[in-house]
């Protein structure tokens, strides 16, 4: 068993992804991000899937948000992505990495302006007394970036998690569910195993 096993995985993936895609999910890209405090308490939350390839899995963030500096101190992280109208379900678990400046510009052009300005505007994860203090700093930086482009913010970016554990699990009658797993085993070996539901 070898790398093609990985190839293998994430182009089912990737199908799964696509049909998901053509139903009439609202959401089709979102997924639980599950990540560890410091002192070890866990945390998830629903971010979207913004890009998926070879290199892994990637979303965008404002890196000083909670999600954020819980993966400057642990670079691993776990995704899950569950499709009700397929009955499918997509466990993803590995370790994270930056994308490039390139890379996190090439995505933040493709964002509506009003989204772009809200990532000026939101000190993502700290406290807010009220709505209307969100809503004066939306105004503010609406006021400063009027007539022209929003640029990206430095602290503002993406994360690339690069899969060590795929699993795919499909509903079956009886809760006689099918899970498959591929995993990594050292720096190349990957390995494909079936796991009781």
């Amino acid at each position: 068993m070898n790398l093609d096993l990985y190839t293998q995985a994430m182009q089912r993936f990737q199908t799964l992804f696509v049909r998901a895609q053509s139903l009439d999910i609202p959401e089709p890209a979102a997924m639980s991000l599950a990540t560890v405090t410091d002192t070890g308490q866990p945390c998830v939350r629903t971010v979207l899937l913004k890009a998926v390839d070879t290199r892994g899995f990637v979303f965008y963030t404002n890196k000083h948000s909670g999600k954020g500096t819980q993966l400057r101190h642990n670079p691993h992280a776990a995704l899950c992505f569950f499709w009700q109208s397929l009955m499918e379900q997509v466990l993803v678990e590995g370790r994270v990495e930056d994308v490039s400046g390139a890379e996190a510009d090439t995505y933040w052009a493709t964002r509506a302006r009003v989204s772009q300005i809200g990532a000026w505007a939101s000190l993502q994860s700290e406290s807010l007394s009220e709505r209307a203090e969100l809503e004066k700093r939306f105004a503010e930086f609406e006021k400063k970036f009027s007539g022209q482009p929003v640029p990206r913010p430095s602290y503002w970016s993406g994360f690339r998690l690069r899969p060590n554990m795929i699993e795919f699990w499909s509903s079956r009658p009886g809760r006689l569910h099918e899970r498959e797993r591929y995993s990594r085993h050292g720096d190349a070996t990957w390995n494909h195993t079936w796991v009781y539901p």
